[in-house]
């Protein structure tokens, strides 16, 4: 595991200009995990919120994000983006800063982001697509490697 966020945009893939619906929606889904509930991930796969500061407009920024918790109490979340050309804005907000803030199961959790790279990569990337299988479909779409981070309470 690294510190560093290194991972580089691909050359092709889809281009998303969310719209005002699309945004609405991510601002319903939002509320909706900060609300207290203990829902357990399910097939192991489930959704927090992560809250970044943008490193350009240092403004706090809220996205749904799929994940997948660890036994040793990590998560692990994947920069997928759909399979488009660019890494998700929260990806770069996190190679800022390593620190974000995520609600999960009700709690929200102060923690520290780590991109994985190498043999650790190569088994939380066995794990991501083995529970949620539109991943694999999201590298048939992007020449990019999509950045798996492990993100660790602080």
């Amino acid at each position: 595991m690294t510190d560093t966020f290194t991972t580089p945009n691909g050359t092709t893939g889809a281009t998303m200009k969310p719209n005002a619906l699309f945004k609405w929606f991510l601002r319903q889904q939002a509320r909706a995990l900060k609300k207290p509930k203990r829902k357990a991930p399910k097939n192991g796969v489930g959704t927090l919120l992560l809250r970044t500061v943008g490193r350009k407009s240092g403004n706090a920024l809220e996205t749904p994000v799929a994940y997948w918790p660890q036994a040793d109490g990590t998560w692990l979340v994947c920069a997928s983006a759909a399979g488009a050309q660019r890494h998700p804005a929260w990806y770069f907000n996190l190679a800022a800063s390593a620190t974000a803030t995520i609600w999960v199961g009700g709690e929200q959790v102060e923690v520290a982001a780590a991109e994985l790279h190498g043999e650790e990569r190569a088994r939380a990337w066995e794990l991501i697509t083995r529970t949620a299988k539109g991943f694999l479909g999201y590298t048939k779409k992007t020449d990019r490697v999509l950045p798996v981070i492990r993100l660790t309470r602080r």
